[in-house]
């Protein structure tokens, strides 16, 4: 399926260390928009009535093997067919040798053609990962995504309810900001949201009364994240009188964001409510909840059992 993002190729080939057998004339502006790869064995066989193209083309020791069993007029015609087609480019693997076919083909063409000793397993791997990192759905939100604990923890709210300032005190007791003010979120996976600061902004802090500050300058680089999962969303709201909050934690929020459901809470700000360890203690409970405890629901059912039982 095609990204409406586009990643340039020329970033894929600096990320992977990939050796340029043959460039393009416009390999500079060359962009790829899918995230999937493709391992072309049935189409240098000549089937092509399901073929992409769009996708970044991969030859392994499987297809060198069937080609070293070709002559040099069979390799050259399966590397015409293949190579007439636009291809984002081919991409050989495993230490397998380039066919000299290949490379007058990609010539005649105008293909861009890598080459890398990686497994192509290996290989295969790790560029999908890349490539759904740059090509994932995404959204900017206004918020501060801190990670506590290992948990990646968003925090929204109104602009003035102290998200910053809650941030910063998380920073002095060791925990690490990714992104303040504005979290860039992508969808890695279908469960699974990543975010991040977009790069103009990334390890600043905007704090009222003080002004902009760079907190890897300040705290060092052990005090910021350049990313993080998003495990909770922490919903910040001035206190309402009157207004029941959950004090038990038996019901369960969620925050919906690019279609995946995330665990939220809600903490009424007040002043003099030390919020950082509020915090902390979310981001515990989260995790706890994550390997199968619930400390609500594990006392709710003690409730029970005593009352069953007459020793309430």
């Amino acid at each position: 399926m095609r990204s409406k993002y586009t990643v340039p190729l020329k970033t894929i080939v600096k990320d992977m260390n990939l050796n340029i057998l043959h460039q393009s004339k416009d390999y500079d502006t060359a962009v790829l928009t899918m995230a999937d790869v493709n391992r072309p064995a049935m189409q240098l066989t000549g089937f092509y009535n399901y073929f992409d193209p769009k996708r970044l083309q991969v030859i392994g020791i499987v297809e060198s093997t069937y080609l070293d069993t070709l002559t040099h007029e069979e390799r050259l015609k399966a590397f015409d067919r293949f190579m007439a087609y636009d291809i984002a480019g081919l991409v050989i693997c495993h230490r397998c040798e380039p066919f000299p076919e290949c490379l007058e083909m990609a010539e005649k063409y105008d293909r861009n053609v890598f080459y890398t000793p990686t497994d192509t397993s290996d290989f295969q791997a790790r560029v999908i990962f890349l490539l759904h990192n740059y090509l994932a759905p995404r959204l900017t939100t206004h918020g501060v995504l801190v990670d506590i604990y290992g948990e990646g923890v968003l925090l929204m709210g109104d602009s003035g309810i102290g998200k910053s300032e809650t941030a910063l005190e998380l920073i002095k007791r060791g925990h690490r900001l990714v992104a303040d003010d504005a979290v860039e979120i992508k969808l890695i996976s279908e469960t699974t949201l990543v975010g991040s600061a977009p790069e103009i902004i990334r390890y600043y802090m905007e704090l009222r009364g003080i002004g902009v500050i760079n907190v890897r300058h300040i705290y060092g680089i052990g005090a910021v994240l350049p990313s993080s999962s998003i495990d909770l969303v922490v919903k910040m709201e001035h206190w309402v009188d009157g207004k029941a909050y959950d004090r038990l934690g038996l019901t369960s929020e969620t925050e919906e964001i690019l279609g995946v459901k995330i665990p939220r809470v809600t903490i009424p700000v007040t002043p003099g409510r030390n919020l950082a360890v509020i915090l902390e203690l979310a981001a515990m409970n989260n995790r706890q909840k994550k390997t199968g405890y619930n400390a609500a629901e594990m006392l709710a059912a003690e409730h029970d059992f005593a009352i069953d039982n007459g020793t309430f």
